[in-house]
């Protein structure tokens, strides 16, 4: 078990990066973010994040050539870490168990 648990924002990002896959740059992470999770973000609070993730171990990133369009300029590209998939298993384990039981809690409201 991690010694401690993912906050909701890094989840969030480690979870945009899966689904990027091999397209997992910060522009379509911010992207992601914000129309799957409906979180607008700037680029200095994810470079944050994924600074403080890659310091935890839960994520590595290398550069990659730029394409022309880019002016050449090399990009970053991010990959989440055997040891992120585990913290996000672990976190989404927790909440689980803490949803148990509270459907009667939330029937007939909105969620």
């Amino acid at each position: 078990m991690t010694q401690r648990f993912l906050g909701e924002f890094e989840q969030m990002v480690l979870l945009s990066i899966l689904q990027l896959r091999e397209g997992a740059y910060a522009v379509a992470i911010l992207r992601k973010l914000d129309e799957r999770a409906g979180r607008s973000v700037s680029r200095g609070a994810l470079y944050k994040t994924l600074e403080r993730l890659e310091k935890k171990g839960f994520l590595e990133w290398g550069m990659e050539e730029g394409a022309p369009e880019r002016g050449g300029h090399p990009r970053r590209s991010f990959t989440v870490t055997a040891r992120g998939v585990a913290a996000l298993q672990e976190s989404r384990l927790a909440l689980n168990r803490l949803w148990e039981g509270l459907d009667s809690v939330f029937e007939g409201t909105e969620q």
